[in-house]
């Protein structure tokens, strides 16, 4: 009886999970309400499915359980249950196919007056190519992929000159707006996927793929990676802002022409031509995507000040970063990982002469200390100032036991750790005729010191503040005048 049971339990659990479920579907920011109307097909016959499923199971175990004088009845076929469990099943599957492609086959047919965006997907990044105000985008081929290059443009067409450019994983669309993405992917395959939008569509090498959308709400929206691409496939974000008109014009005027572009490196290159050609090696080869150099955190070590600095990997060494230590970790990346990073960096093919470039290029963008000038001594300070920098430690320690009960100290690396008792500071007399005879043998010697021309504490003629612990009086003052007191320090017992 409790198999059964526990089948009854599941359906009405997974159904409740279903109907009170706090994970659903983003707000729709698109014109592909289809989607959600397919998924919504498919989720209502898999789900009647899964109950009526479960719940024949259950009803058959306990109507069929064993029982003493019950013999199983034998039928090795039943034609006419046989032919109603394929009919239902077919008529299931074709409800849940045909809305699909119906729905695909409009994806793949956009509107005459779509904008066109071209989407260039490579590990781990995101690069766009908008048309000049003749609406064209020019011709692209691999062969033309450089370092300065990366879209792999014809230089020679005419319509690839007055191209937008966006170097950078942020794409802006224009609400009410169909676009046409064409999508291409330079390495390996990889899937353009933005969920509010609903529509996501495969880039294969090799080949430019296609789909269409109108964004409807105005935002920003992530762009995710549909396809395992790599080890940084999870760091392949970028962002879809979907702008009004005027924001929509302001962005667009910033971007760079591809022509703009080509004489921007070329003037680059003359002024400082090795690490000209290693900043354009690091966007080609997608080391922008984990590495910033603004000093913002990313996947890896910022670019920012690197240079100089000492980095403490994961098995506790370290190692000062110059010239030697990048070009060993870039060759192989993964031998010494930085403490606090994963080791997700692949071996980039690089010949010595791009290696060279790369590094001159992390060299440019700063060292993390910089040379300063040596301090100038401290003045020398008065003598009640001086004696008040010597006394202010010993009464900044003083502490009452209920300080011994304050909480742990909570470190940066979230692992707690438990302060030491703090020492007990009592006031002792300075040693006289008869005080080393009456001191317990455990107490080190007393001795009265006093620096030359610094006032006691309890000197009338200071403005000294008085000790935490004032001074006690000795049990056996010894004869003569009374003599000043000064503080001194004993562990705690």
């Amino acid at each position: 009886m409790s198999l059964p049971i526990l089948l009854t339990v599941l359906v009405a659990a997974t159904l409740a999970f279903h109907f009170w479920s706090p994970w659903w579907q983003t707000p729709l920011a698109s014109n592909w309400r289809q989607m959600d109307d397919t998924l919504t097909i498919t989720l209502v016959i898999t789900g009647v499915a899964f109950v009526a499923v479960n719940l024949f199971v259950a009803w058959a175990i306990y109507r069929y359980r064993h029982r003493d004088g019950h013999r199983a009845a034998y039928e090795p076929h039943n034609r006419r249950l046989e032919a109603w469990l394929i009919g239902i099943t077919t008529i299931g599957i074709a409800a849940m196919l045909a809305p699909g492609l119906f729905v695909y086959a409009k994806l793949i047919n956009p509107p005459a007056n779509a904008h066109v965006v071209e989407v260039v997907g490579q590990q781990w990044q995101w690069r766009f190519r908008l048309p000049g105000p003749d609406g064209r985008l020019g011709s692209s081929d691999p062969s033309y992929v450089t370092a300065d290059n990366p879209l792999g443009l014809n230089p020679k067409d005419p319509a690839n000159q007055d191209n937008r450019i966006v170097d950078a994983p942020e794409l802006h669309l224009l609400v009410g707006q169909p676009v046409k993405l064409l999508l291409r992917a330079k390495d390996v395959l990889h899937d353009f996927y933005v969920p509010p939008f609903r529509t996501r569509m495969n880039m294969v090498p090799g080949m430019v793929t296609q789909m269409w959308l109108t964004p409807t709400r105005i935002g920003r929206f992530d762009i995710l990676c549909a396809q395992l691409c790599g080890v940084g496939h999870a760091n392949m974000r970028g962002v879809v802002v979907v702008d009004g008109k005027p924001a929509y014009d302001a962005w667009v005027a910033t971007l760079p022409t591809f022509a703009a572009l080509q004489a921007q490196h070329a003037g680059a290159a003359t002024s400082d031509p090795l690490a000209a050609k290693g900043k354009l090696l690091a966007q080609a080869k997608g080391c922008a995507a984990c590495h910033t150099v603004d000093g913002s955190p990313g996947v890896g070590p910022t670019w920012k000040g690197l240079y100089g600095t000492t980095q403490t990997f994961q098995d506790g060494s370290s190692a000062h970063v110059d010239d030697a230590y990048l070009a060993t970790f870039i060759r192989n990346p993964t031998a010494r990982v930085p403490k606090g990073f994963a080791p997700i960096m692949p071996k980039l093919d690089l010949t010595d002469d791009e290696l060279k470039a790369l590094i001159a290029y992390i060299r440019t963008l700063g060292a993390a200390h910089p040379p300063e000038a040596a301090p100038s001594p401290p003045a020398k300070p008065a003598p009640a100032a001086a004696m008040h920098a010597l006394l202010q430690p010993v009464a900044l320690g003083l502490t009452t036991q209920s300080a011994r009960a304050q909480p742990a100290v909570q470190l940066a690396q979230n692992s707690l750790l438990t302060p030491r008792p703090p020492a007990q500071y009592a006031p002792l007399t300075p040693s006289g005729p008869s005080s080393s005879s009456s001191q317990p043998p455990s107490q080190p010697a007393r001795r009265s010191w006093q620096a030359p021309g610094l006032p006691l504490q309890n000197d009338p003629n200071t403005t000294l503040p008085p000790l935490a612990i004032p001074p006690a009086q000795p049990v056996n003052p010894p004869s003569g005048p009374a003599q000043p007191r000064v503080p001194m320090i004993r562990p705690a017992p």
